[in-house]
């Protein structure tokens, strides 16, 4: 058997898992999700979930891949044969993203281009909408393929592939240490620059002037967690695959700590950057901010060219914002990809380039069809369901599974036998209960709400297309891929200490 990869530095490993936490969400769903939740106050519940969820579920995560060595699939097919299908629902569900996200990913390369002259116009949403993407009149017609758009994803899936068959520390590592630090340094002159504008400092404080009587709504804490699961990685098979090629000793409750607070103080200055722009735009525009302020794709390709076109050289603040967008949808992309080359590496035996030159063409041709007119339609289907559904229902099913079905303690002592400091008993409880707690009322509000209500106004035939099929697909596949025989020794050494057995 061939030793398995290493991170070349602990540095190379933080950034890499940085990178994945960071998003292209960090970016347009954490300013507005604070924004529409009380503010300065939602701040409050946001770092609450942050050190009881997302602290707690980043060691466990951490913790598996370093002490079984392998991917998702590998990690918990080791704890029981009979859970392996967990591991691989998770590789189908980040399999899924990943056709989707690069496509939002190559939307940025394009508008990193279309800064340089402008090309967005008077009109940044007739634009975005009609001369881009084409838009069609519904789900169902699909329309024309878009070739600046089939171009840029293309171009995303190369900048991928390029990253993950050159191996862990010679290319995903590497990547990183690009990566990250310029995604910092961008969004960092980008924030400096905003925040001296008219108008900046009244968005600002619209983002954070709190309003504490948001606190004793439970709708506000639940977004707060929902926020932290969506934002970290965890819980589907990203961060156990990195924690997987960690060399012996590392310090997984340090590592774990760093990552999180990492990734959630680049929120606040994403926000911060944000909420400047719109701030600023307000004041120009002589209206309220709350009729500029709004979340996702709008935010990102209609709202902030249009504040873009009022700022002294647009060309620079345009280029600057898209690089951003790209540096952090590449860094995601790359390690929701290698999760899913790590774990058909460790189940068939496969070289590295063989099984990246495979997922990355077949992600490639799947990745068109978000290429075509009415690929947004298509694109949000899937994300709400791959999200909300996916998402959170396989990252419940492994809290569960650690927490009630095994010795979550014996995780726990794994995490601090190589930690420089060691995680108490509140670990375990926050894991067990809050986070266990959490994630199934998240789960079936969103169930309850995609059963009674059609999602985002969608046709019943569009979104059991796009959605529920999608979903059922994830689950079927990952199940054939248990029955599947891999190379002899996937798996053999099954951790009974871990399930309570002598």
């Amino acid at each position: 058997m061939t030793q398995r990869e290493q991170w070349g530095s602990r540095l190379g490993f933080i950034l890499a898992a940085v990178g994945s936490a960071i998003g292209l969400g960090n970016i347009w769903r954490f300013p507005y999700m604070a924004y529409e939740n009380g503010g300065g106050a939602f701040l409050i519940p946001y770092l609450f979930a942050m050190l009881t969820a997302g602290i707690p579920f980043m060691i466990l995560e951490f913790t598996l891949g370093h002490r079984f060595r392998g991917s998702a699939p590998k990690a918990l097919a080791s704890i029981g044969r009979r859970w392996e299908w967990l591991g691989w629902i998770q590789v189908m569900v980040a399999t899924t993203i990943a056709v989707y996200y690069v496509a939002v990913v190559g939307w940025t390369i394009s508008y990193t281009g279309f800064a340089l002259s402008g090309a967005w116009g008077e009109d940044p949403k007739a634009f975005f909408f009609g001369e881009f993407l084409g838009l069609t009149s519904g789900a169902l017609e699909l329309g024309s393929l878009r070739p600046t758009i089939l171009g840029a994803v293309a171009l995303a899936w190369a900048v991928t592939w390029l990253a993950c068959v050159s191996g862990v520390r010679a290319g995903i590592e590497r990547a990183g240490k690009v990566l990250m630090p310029v995604l910092f340094l961008l969004v960092l002159v980008f924030t400096l620059r905003v925040v001296w504008l008219d108008g900046a400092a009244q968005g600002v404080n619209w983002l954070f002037t709190p309003d504490f009587s948001r606190l004793t709504d439970y709708r506000v804490w639940v977004a707060a967690y929902g926020q932290i699961f969506f934002t970290l990685s965890v819980g589907f098979a990203i961060m156990i695959a990195y924690s997987s090629y960690l060399p012996a000793r590392s310090d997984i409750n340090n590592n774990a700590f760093m990552t999180v607070f990492i990734n959630c103080g680049f929120s606040m200055l994403a926000g911060v950057m944000i909420f400047s722009v719109l701030g600023y735009m307000a004041a120009r525009q002589g209206v309220p901010l709350s009729e500029v302020a709004g979340g996702g794709v709008g935010l990102a390709f209609v709202t902030i060219p249009t504040a873009i076109n009022l700022m002294p050289m647009p060309v620079f603040f345009g280029t600057l914002f898209f690089l951003s967008l790209t540096m952090a949808g590449m860094s995601s992309h790359i390690s929701i990809v290698e999760a899913c080359i790590s774990a058909f590496m460790d189940k068939f035996g496969w070289s590295r380039k063989t099984t990246a030159t495979s997922l990355c063409l077949a992600g490639f041709v799947i990745s068109s069809v978000f290429c075509l007119g009415g690929g947004l339609y298509v694109l949000d289907i899937v994300d709400h369901f791959a999200n909300n559904l996916g998402i959170l229902g396989v990252a419940l099913a492994e809290i569960f599974l650690l927490s009630w079905l095994c010795r979550l303690e014996v995780v726990r002592e794994h995490a601090n036998s190589v930690s420089e400091f060691a995680v108490g008993a509140w670990w375990t409880i926050c894991l067990r209960y809050l986070s266990v707690g959490i994630l199934a009322l998240l789960v079936v509000l969103n169930l309850y709400g995609d059963l009674t209500a059609p999602y985002g106004g969608y046709g019943s035939t569009e979104l059991l297309a796009y959605g529920w099929t999608v979903i059922a697909a994830c689950v079927l596949l990952g199940l054939a891929l248990r029955a599947t025989s891999g190379r002899p020794g996937f798996a053999v050494k099954h951790d009974a200490s871990l399930r309570g057995e002598s």
